[in-house]
């Protein structure tokens, strides 16, 4: 049952019919994996901590540097150089002191991905590397794990959710991206920028969509990619179909 402090925490949540308390009881439940403490992962943790998430970990093996501090909004000039897991994990606490944070001051890989998603509700990520969501993909389809995976880019992000397991037509990430593109290609924001607030509109939508899995609401952006373009002030939803050669899914597939 929910305190009177908890009840007045999360007073708009208990007052929409699609969350009320039980719905916030799930929230205070759950556990969420956040990879990736950058321009993403400040909203994504921001929000999620402030939902009343139960248990957020926080997984990011770099260090805070001043050229952050334009969109990654949960950390100060006085972070600059220490650990971003740690000092996510202290804004987090100091956000709702109600609820667990685990800060891993680590980079996700294929070998150490299984362990580490290993009890957790749901994964979100935000983080700037191919390897990492490829290991993190992988592991997700095999423990059955949702994972909200989320981009940014100059102007633009991209935001979608994997769950192949859950619909025969439903893909994974390497249904999206089968191979690291080529180098000239890759997005990353310390080579072409990024303006600051697309972190935190793309963030929010993804702590959205996390929420919206553990609490089964609404329509989930598994099987769709949603692309929002800054400049043009415009959103759009394409369908993604799932690869049947796929190298991470397609065992899942033929399985049924």
């Amino acid at each position: 049952m929910l305190d009177a402090d908890a009840r007045d925490r999360y007073l708009r949540h208990i007052l929409l019919k699609e969350v009320g308390a039980q719905g916030q009881q799930k929230l205070l439940a759950a556990r969420v994996l956040v990879v990736g403490a950058g321009g993403l992962g400040s909203p994504i943790i921001q929000y999620l901590a402030a939902a009343g998430v139960g248990v957020i970990a926080i997984a990011d093996d770099d260090r805070v540097a001043l050229s952050n501090l334009q969109r990654q909004t949960i950390f100060r000039d006085e972070d600059v150089g220490e650990p971003k897991a740690a000092r996510a994990a202290a804004f987090a606490r100091a956000l709702n002191p109600e609820i667990r944070i685990v800060a891993l001051d680590e980079k996700l890989t294929a070998d150490n991905a299984p362990d580490r998603i290993n009890g957790f509700d749901v994964i979100v990520e935000g983080v700037d590397n191919f390897g990492a969501r490829f290991a993190l993909n992988a592991a997700c389809i095999k423990a059955r794990r949702p994972l909200v995976s989320a981009a940014i880019g100059r102007f633009e992000g991209q935001l979608s959710v994997f769950k192949p397991w859950a619909g025969a037509a439903l893909p994974c990430y390497r249904c999206l991206v089968p191979a690291p593109p080529p180098r000239e290609a890759e997005i990353n924001c310390a080579e072409v920028g990024v303006l600051g607030p697309l972190a935190g509109v793309i963030g929010s939508m993804a702590a959205l969509e996390t929420l919206k899995e553990i609490l089964s609401i609404g329509d989930s952006l598994a099987g769709r990619l949603l692309i929002y373009d800054g400049l043009a002030a415009s959103m759009r939803t394409i369908a993604l179909p799932r690869d049947p050669q796929c190298p991470d899914c397609a065992e899942l597939l033929r399985d049924g």
